[in-house]
């Protein structure tokens, strides 16, 4: 019996799934005659880069051709399609990658068709080849006789020379979207004529991650699997993945934050491979999305996929999935309480800009309302709703503004507020400033400011530790002012002591003149008389 991806493989470009691109420019190019000398086909594996290039060359040979419906009749036709024709050369890059099966091949191109217009040689895996073969098979490839023609393919360009990429025709084949997979096996399996589900095709669609040749492979084993009946259960089964009913029992768990219930369904998925549930639940908030599923809000999805993505990562770093896995969905569920925070705010916002602050002077009816709204339940004061919402916001800037904060008043659209808060308090509040703002505009409304001043000083005792200050420099004063006539006084004495030693210094020095003149002319008394 042969394999399914055999079986149904595309002989023509109207059979070929999910590249009508390149279908459609290969087609007009064989209409028109317009022709290339070589091409390269690349993309992704099972994406039908050789079918294409198997199709490309019976369309050249075909006895109707070169023409983009090959009649499938004639002998090159039938002989392509039985992959014996003796003019398409199909060479694997991988197990002939040297640069002497390059020589081989280029003495081939020297040699004219057995039978058809054109000898075509088909390279699959031409990435594969050696940095030799390569050089060797450059000047063939720019100018190969006029009957040759190559089709390179290749799921890795980036590794081809750009000196070859220059001389080829490049043809990108895109992955294959998923609904075009699904639609191609419930085609395959209803000509099989073998029951199944939907959503078991859908599921092997998505392993195949655009791959439609791995998608059917993964078809015919599921036939083998499930006995000929191909259902959802069989396929998580087989794929070890996920039913999708325990996809949406974790999500019912998270919406509804049990985490009881989290804790019992982690340990049955011990089992299972965490990147696949991972997954598995991107997949199914993808289709949510595209459903637009009412439970789930656009931040949701945001967040989520944030939170999927980063475990994603984790799981790299980080040996113990299941723990990983874990914390993922705890995570989710704090999210959960994220968007019911938002709300509480949008609502409360919606209040206060509804809500506004009554003058002091009301009419009758008014003030017996609020008398018996008073007598019924004491109304909140816009600063306990303001400081409710801080604690929300940072239970560290709460409990600040408890402790560290006064209300004053509340008038002309603008809080007044005292603060006490020093160091690591004063310095907290300075930080939170700008979360300060956000809940005051959330709590009131978007005009609505804030004064907060710094507590003044008592002034009496301002005035004492004046008055001290004027007491001691009085008394600094006093003991100056005595000082200075002790000074007085010792000066006053010093400078009559030195008056009298000058002055009985003065008499001294008198004595001895005149002790002198004695001596020398005698007493005076003498002298009158001779």
């Amino acid at each position: 019996m042969q394999a399914l991806a055999l079986k149904y493989r595309p002989r023509n470009y109207e059979e070929l799934i999910g590249q009508e691109s390149v279908s459609k420019t290969l087609s007009y190019a064989l209409d028109d005659g317009r022709l290339g000398h070589a091409y390269l086909f690349s993309g992704l594996r099972g994406s039908g880069k050789t079918s294409s290039a198997r199709i490309f060359a019976k369309a050249l040979l075909c006895d109707q051709g070169p023409t983009s419906k090959p009649c499938e009749i004639c002998p090159n036709c039938q002989m392509a399609n039985d992959g014996r024709h003796i003019d398409i050369v199909e060479m694997d890059g991988a197990s002939n990658r040297k640069i002497d099966d390059i020589r081989e091949l280029i003495e081939q191109t020297k040699y004219a068709p057995a039978s058809a217009r054109f000898k075509i040689f088909i390279i699959d895996e031409v990435h594969m080849l050696t940095k030799e073969a390569f050089n060797a098979l450059l000047k063939t490839l720019e100018e190969p006789p006029s009957y040759v023609k190559f089709i390179l393919a290749t799921t890795d360009p980036l590794k081809l020379p750009a000196t070859v990429l220059s001389r080829t025709q490049h043809f990108r084949f895109k992955p294959i979207a998923k609904n075009m997979i699904v639609n191609h096996l419930e085609n395959i399996i209803k000509k099989e004529e073998i029951p199944y589900e939907i959503e078991a095709l859908d599921m092997i669609a998505r392993r195949g991650s655009g791959s439609l040749r791995d998608s059917i492979t993964l078809l015919d084993q599921a036939i083998v699997f499930s006995d000929k009946n191909i259902t959802q259960d069989a396929i998580a089964s087989m794929l070890g993945i996920l039913d999708p009913q325990k996809i949406e029992e974790i999500l019912k768990i998270i919406i509804k934050q049990d985490r009881d219930s989290a804790i019992s369904i982690i340990k049955e998925l011990e089992n299972y491979d965490p990147e696949t549930i991972i997954d598995e639940l991107i997949a199914n908030l993808k289709d949510k999305f595209l459903n637009r599923d009412p439970k789930f809000s656009f931040l949701m999805y945001e967040r989520f996929l944030r939170i999927l993505s980063e475990a994603k990562n984790m799981l790299f770093i980080n040996s113990d999935g299941g723990f990983t896995l874990a914390m993922t969905m705890f995570l989710m569920m704090e999210a959960m309480n994220l968007k019911s925070i938002d709300k509480i705010i949008e609502k409360s916002t919606e209040q206060s800009k509804q809500s506004t602050f009554k003058p002091l002077k009301q009419e009758d009816t008014e003030k017996e309302s609020l008398a018996s709204n008073v007598a019924n339940k004491p109304e909140e004061s816009p600063y306990d709703r303001f400081l409710a919402r801080i604690y929300d916001r940072d239970y560290d800037i709460g409990k600040c503004f408890e402790e560290d904060v006064e209300f004053v008043k509340f008038e002309e659209n603008k809080l007044y507020l005292i603060s006490r808060a020093e160091g690591k308090n004063q310095e907290l509040l300075r930080r939170g400033s700008r979360a300060i703002l956000e809940v005051l505009r959330s709590t009131f409304d978007n005009n609505t400011k804030i004064e907060i001043k710094p507590e003044k000083k008592n002034e009496a005792r301002d005035s004492l530790k004046i008055d001290k200050d004027l007491e001691k420099l009085t008394k600094i004063q006093e003991h100056e002012e005595e000082r200075s006539m002790d000074h007085k006084k010792k000066l006053s004495s010093l400078m009559s002591e030195l008056q009298g030693q000058s002055s009985s210094a003065q008499e001294s020095k008198d004595d001895r003149k005149l002790s002198e003149l004695r001596r020398l002319f005698g007493e005076p008394s003498k002298i009158l008389e001779n």
